[in-house]
């Protein structure tokens, strides 16, 4: 059966942050029912389909410079499986006076001296202050489980998610998923070459990261590696060595997923696709996987239900041909 998805809006600001980057905008979509009556096919403006209530949440992180429209695809296929699904769309500095669309990033708090302080982004909690104002009016007005919340990140928005999801900050994350995500520390920052620093994830966690990623291949030099090196695999470090071991962790390789894989349609004006090879993979076969992990990974975690926990062990004992690894710790 289909689920009709609609969309809130919301804006809400960032304490601390200056003017006029101090606003992030809020897009949670919700299972809807159809228009009941003229004033809502007049207005869009339709209810909430109270049936599956209350929802779980997942907050989505984008990448650098990509917007939280990118992922919609995504979020749709997370509303179907049973959530409220929020993006948003950040209009910072990325570093001083270099503006960009970001996940939010406290570069102070991710560096050397302040690393463990607090969290990385100061985006999460207004995003969640968010939806609890979406919890206590409008269309999705009591329907909200802001107690069971698991964030889906990307690139950047999944390495400040592992820096920031601590159980003592915030308790109501119950599971991290992220993709082409690895806390590798930049030596911009002051840390000294190959750092990696600790995910304080006490949440299951799954780590997902494509065979053909350029962006990271690229990205070596940040971290004191050389670009394209074969040993250089950030993403496989930071599942066994920087999340605690105490943690249920897992890592699956998407063979020939790229890095922008998560974002479609994908806009070649923005982020830093370029670096990429093509390959042979076909990349809404892979999406279609993805969504798959995802969806299956957060319902297992979230909803609990023994349909969802059977879903995933599936994935993991008859895996498709698209996935390269799967590993579990």
């Amino acid at each position: 059966m289909s689920v009709y998805v609609r969309t809130a809006r919301t804006a809400v600001r960032v304490p601390g942050a200056p003017a006029p980057y101090d606003t992030v905008h809020v897009v949670a979509r919700y299972p809807a029912l159809p228009a009941q009556d003229e004033a809502q096919r007049m207005s869009g403006r339709l209810d909430a389909d109270a049936a599956g209530a209350p929802y779980p949440v997942v907050v989505i992180a984008s990448g650098v410079n990509l917007p939280a429209d990118g992922y919609r695809w995504l979020a749709c296929r997370l509303v179907e499986a049973g959530f409220v699904v929020a993006g948003y769309d950040w209009l910072g500095e990325l570093f001083p006076g270099e503006p960009g669309l970001t996940p939010g990033i406290d570069l102070e708090a991710a560096g050397p001296e302040h690393y463990g302080e607090r969290p990385t982004t100061p985006a999460l909690a207004p995003v969640l202050d968010a939806l609890a104002s979406l919890n206590g009016s409008g269309p999705l007005a009591g329907l909200l489980d802001l107690e069971r919340v698991g964030v889906f990140g990307h690139s950047a928005g999944g390495t400040v998610l592992l820096q920031s999801a601590r159980a003592e900050w915030f308790p109501q994350v119950r599971a991290v998923v992220t993709y082409a995500a690895h806390t590798m520390a930049a030596q911009a920052l002051g840390h000294a070459p190959r750092t990696l620093l600790a995910a304080p994830v006490a949440a299951p966690t799954l780590l997902i990261d494509g065979t053909a990623d350029g962006v990271i291949a690229a990205s070596a030099i940040r971290y004191g590696e050389q670009a394209g090196a074969a040993a250089h695999d950030p993403v496989e470090r930071t599942w066994r060595e920087a999340l605690p071991e105490s943690t249920e962790a897992w890592l699956v390789r998407l063979a020939g997923g790229g890095h922008l894989l998560p974002v479609h349609p994908e806009d070649p004006s923005t982020a830093r696709g370029f670096l990429e090879e093509p390959t042979d993979a076909d990349p809404e076969r892979l999406r279609q996987v993805l969504a798959d992990l995802v969806t299956s990974f957060l319902a297992a975690k979230l909803l609990g239900r023994p349909e969802d926990k059977q879903r995933l062990e599936q994935l993991t004992e008859q895996p498709p041909s698209e996935i390269a690894d799967i590993h579990r710790r």
